[in-house]
């Protein structure tokens, strides 16, 4: 097999590839960081000669274009997860959302639940052998790509070959695009954190064991917490995404997985969301792996992880438990994501600890500061996570730890870690339902 000749016979411009899109197709699209910068304005460019193309998806980076108002009858987005570039677009009915668990995102397209006609994928320059790595995206890409009738790859000299279940050998891909372009870039944590983010931050430590396993995504309160965590012992890490964070933990000799339960000496995870400098310190790295997302989010696979800890945000939390996460109300702001997949897993691990984490206020756009421990969810308001599933609730005013808890202790929990200014409202509304 002359591997050079197939690469060299599967080779087209971006603008002849996405001419195999046709008119009806379903197509998946690669995202996070990875999304294809090349090949997505080369469909945003094609799409007046397409009608009715529907565009799979969870988070994507970049440019809106492809939800301009102009691709309407064109190109319709499906999301699976709202990011920002598609947040308006969803809210005015422009495009689709799809509730799923990010478990189960992937095994809508390989159970054929979505059949998926096209995959636009973008990967890292094949081995010797002929494998490509999906790098930086392969959680929720490798399966997907996998179960399309058609694969069309950028395939970027910048790419970082990542290990693990990562990889697609170049017999499989039906047109290649060849790209060199620096990846897109999120820096998270170097801001410096505010007083409420550290308190969080230093109570959620507390929590950590020595030799825990963590899932710790991206945003202030999980890099607030990683500074926190120096004087901790053999820590590993089992997450759908990690960022430049644990870099310094690892140095440090803090992030070991010497005492994980499965999968030890590994940081296992589905893709990577960070800065250049991540990419560059994970390429080719022995020491991750990434992991298909329905093997990684799992809560049957995270459970096997002893002293499993998973840190995860809300928009809201009512004083019975339920976590909103994903809407304001009946607005639909982003997706469950992975929240329920690791709190149940961690929930199922010998000596987890299943954390939510959130400030106790927030301030709106007319500048307004709200409780976001409230006694009833805003109506329409989506629950991400069950009060059946909530162990502890986390603000800058301590912990609440509401497992085996009635109602009336519970509700007493969790007004005590909402902000003062609402506690004594909380307490009449808590005795207006009988909860007290």
């Amino acid at each position: 097999m002359d591997l050079n000749q197939i690469y060299k016979n599967k080779v087209v411009s971006a603008d002849e590839a996405v001419k195999k899109i046709k008119s009806g197709d379903r197509v998946f699209l690669t995202g996070n960081c990875s999304t294809p910068q090349v090949l997505l304005p080369a469909l945003v460019k094609h799409a007046p000669n397409l009608h009715d193309v529907e565009i799979c998806q969870a988070l994507t980076i970049g440019p809106s274009d492809y939800v301009a108002p102009e691709m309407a009858g064109h190109l319709r987005v499906n999301t699976m997860f709202i990011s920002t570039n598609v947040r308006k677009a969803v809210q005015e009915g422009r495009a689709d959302f799809t509730p799923v668990l990010l478990s189960e995102f992937t095994l809508l397209f390989k159970n054929k639940i979505l059949p998926i006609d096209v995959a636009l994928v973008h990967i890292s320059p094949p081995d010797e052998h002929g494998f490509c790595s999906l790098g930086i995206e392969t959680g929720l890409t490798k399966s997907p790509a996998e179960s399309a009738k058609i694969i069309i790859a950028e395939i970027n000299q910048q790419m970082p070959r990542m290990l693990g279940d990562s990889f697609i050998h170049i017999s499989r891909l039906n047109y290649i695009v060849p790209v060199d372009y620096p990846l897109a870039e999120m820096s998270m944590g170097s801001e410096e954190a505010d007083d409420a983010t550290e308190k969080i931050a230093g109570y959620i430590a507390d929590l950590i064991p020595d030799g825990a396993t963590m899932q710790l995504g991206i945003g202030a309160i999980p890099n607030a917490v990683l500074k926190f965590l120096h004087h901790k012992h053999d820590l590993g890490m089992h997450t759908e995404l990690f960022s430049d964070g644990v870099i310094e933990l690892v140095e440090a000799g803090i992030l070991t997985n010497a005492r994980k339960t499965l999968h030890p000496g590994k940081i296992l995870a589905g893709f990577v969301i960070g800065t250049r400098r991540l990419y560059e310190w994970a390429d080719d790295n022995p020491l991750i792996e990434l992991h298909p997302t329905e093997y990684v989010n799992d809560p049957f696979v995270i459970a096997q992880n002893e002293r499993m800890v998973a840190i995860n945000s809300a928009i809201e939390v009512d004083i019975s438990g339920q976590i909103c996460a994903d809407s304001i109300g009946p607005k639909f702001y982003s997706g469950v994501g992975g929240q329920l997949d690791f709190i149940y897993g961690a929930s199922r691990s010998k000596g987890g600890v299943p954390i939510i984490a959130l400030p106790s206020t927030t301030t709106t756009r007319d500048g307004t500061v709200v409780s976001r421990i409230v006694a009833q969810l805003k109506r329409g308001a989506g629950v991400v996570t069950s009060r059946n599933h909530v162990r502890f609730v986390v603000t800058e005013y301590g912990v609440a730890s509401l497992y085996g808890k009635t109602v009336r202790q519970r509700t007493q929990a969790l007004i005590s870690v909402a902000h003062p200014d609402f506690r004594d409202d909380l307490r009449r509304e808590a005795e207006e339902l009988n909860y007290v």
